[in-house]
């Protein structure tokens, strides 16, 4: 390499702008041997990244040979260079300076039998070699920059020029603490994700009625991500995009951590009060019994009135533990609930207090009107909570897709009744996925879990009325995303 002339010299200059644009490690691994056997117009380039205390293979490339490996995730399975004084490459990285070989077959300060065995593989001729360490910028070596057989302008090999030396040091050193800033990144972001997944574990496992929700919501949604991918690309989001709608999905449910567990795993109506409704109901059979032995009531009225405390008290279970209450049960509940009796006290009071005939006339699920306003509050929460959190600008839906999830397209969901285009496919995806589990899930405290080809048709019942998007949901269907 001569004098370098004034593109050379611009292309040097746009180097830094290029590598810190350059977000993907693996793009710009290869970018860095590129621009560095472009300015030596050399015939090889070998990067190594220092893992486990030796040094890795990355990229390598030879063009003469058509050699181009590494990169783009494809790892080159040789085995690592070890740090031994020896090696040149080693070398470099333990005295973290640049070293230049005119011919490796006459330098004597190192070993090279390695090279030398390649070339009698190969047929090739390595001659010249500069190697340079990369410093990040606390000054430790994160990997070493090889090139091979700079060329003259006949094509001749030669050795490297003294004034490369310090462009291809400044741009080692610019590259090392571009990748150093990605692993830093890197790391960030997976400490991040490390933690959302423990704090979505916590709140599952604060339930043992929701103790997989999220992590089952988590495995379809990736499944579902890389299915599009293959099948429906134009539907595929980014991976950026991947990485920040799981995110929403492994928060979705952040806000239950301010949902008292008395309503969170009410398994059903009358949780906590069965025993007083059963002891009151043997009360009132022994007061019958004290009237009939007094003779107060004739034998027929006890009998029949201890009959109706036993047939109640089986239809009290039935309506307790019915997932949908059908009309013959509520009618049940009522009757019983009319029903008089004088306490010791001589104070006529009902067989079921005024909140226990709410409470048991829910017609699905468990929760009262009141219950399920707090339990409906956890949406209103997540997005509080979620809103106290820096996220960067790669995870800036977050707090919208997870806070969002119970929205539906028609804008009967909550809270905030959003509908058609102010919900994103990802939101309308969250909300299938959560549904889908809620359905399946066979740990739910308020009724057993449904068979798939019946969530199926539940699901497809919701589109029909407005309140899912069908586009999506046929999709989901079809790429099976719940399979292990």
């Amino acid at each position: 390499m001569s004098t370098m002339n004034t593109m050379e010299i611009e292309r040097l200059l746009n180097i830094g702008i290029e590598l810190s644009a350059n977000a993907d490690s693996d793009s710009l691994m290869r970018e860095i041997v590129d621009v560095a056997m472009d300015l030596t117009d050399c015939d090889g380039g070998t990067l190594y990244i220092l893992e486990d205390g030796a040094l890795s293979f990355h990229i390598m490339i030879t063009i003469s040979l058509g050699i181009d490996r590494g990169g783009h995730g494809q790892k080159i399975e040789l085995p690592p260079v070890e740090l031994r004084e020896t090696n040149v490459c080693a070398r470099a990285a333990m005295d973290k300076m640049l070293i230049s070989v005119a011919d490796v077959y006459e330098d004597q300060r190192f070993d090279f039998s390695g090279p030398r065995r390649y070339d009698e593989m190969t047929g090739y001729r390595t001659q010249s070699m500069l190697v340079i360490p990369m410093l990040d910028d606390k000054g430790d070596t994160i990997g070493v920059l090889q090139l091979l057989n700079a060329k003259d302008e006949k094509g001749n090999v030669t050795p490297f020029p003294k004034d490369c030396e310090q462009v291809i040091q400044s741009l080692a050193s610019q590259a090392a603490i571009r990748l150093t800033n990605l692993n830093y990144s890197r790391e960030i972001t997976s400490l991040l994700e490390s933690m959302v997944q423990v704090l979505s574990t916590a709140i599952d496992a604060r339930s043992p009625y929701n103790a997989n929700h999220t992590r089952n919501m988590a495995r379809y949604g990736k499944n579902f991500l890389a299915w599009l991918r293959k099948h429906a690309p134009d539907k595929a989001m980014t991976p950026q995009e991947e990485r920040e709608f799981l995110m929403a999905v492994w928060l979705h449910d952040v806000g239950k951590l301010g949902i008292a567990l008395s309503v969170m795993d009410k398994a059903s109506r009358i949780e906590g009060f069965e025993d007083a409704i059963c002891q009151r109901f043997e009360l009132i059979e022994l007061l019958s019994e004290i009237s009939y032995l007094r003779g107060e009531i004739p034998l027929e009225s006890y009998e029949k009135t201890k009959q109706e405390l036993h047939e109640g008290l089986e239809t009290i279970r039935s309506a307790n533990s019915a997932g949908f209450l059908s009309d013959e049960l509520l009618a049940g509940i009522q009757a019983i609930s009319r029903r008089k009796y004088v306490d010791r006290d001589g104070i006529t009071k009902n067989w079921l207090t005024a909140s226990e005939t709410e409470t048991l006339s829910i017609r699905k699920g468990t929760l009262t009107p009141k219950e399920r306003e707090i339990m409906e509050s956890h949406v209103v929460l997540t997005k509080k909570m979620l809103e106290r959190i820096r996220f960067s600008k790669e995870y800036s839906h977050v707090t919208q897709w997870a806070s969002n999830h119970h929205e539906l397209v028609n804008g009967s969901g909550y809270p905030q009744h959003l509908a058609g285009r102010d919900l994103s496919f990802q939101e309308r995806l969250l909300t299938i996925l959560d549904i889908f589990d809620a359905l399946t899930a066979s740990d739910r405290p308020y009724r057993k879990a449904i068979p798939r080809e019946k969530a199926f048709e539940i699901l497809r019942s919701m589109v029909k009325e407005g309140k899912l998007d069908g586009e999506i949901l046929e999709l989901y269907l079809q790429s099976n995303a719940w399979e292990e």
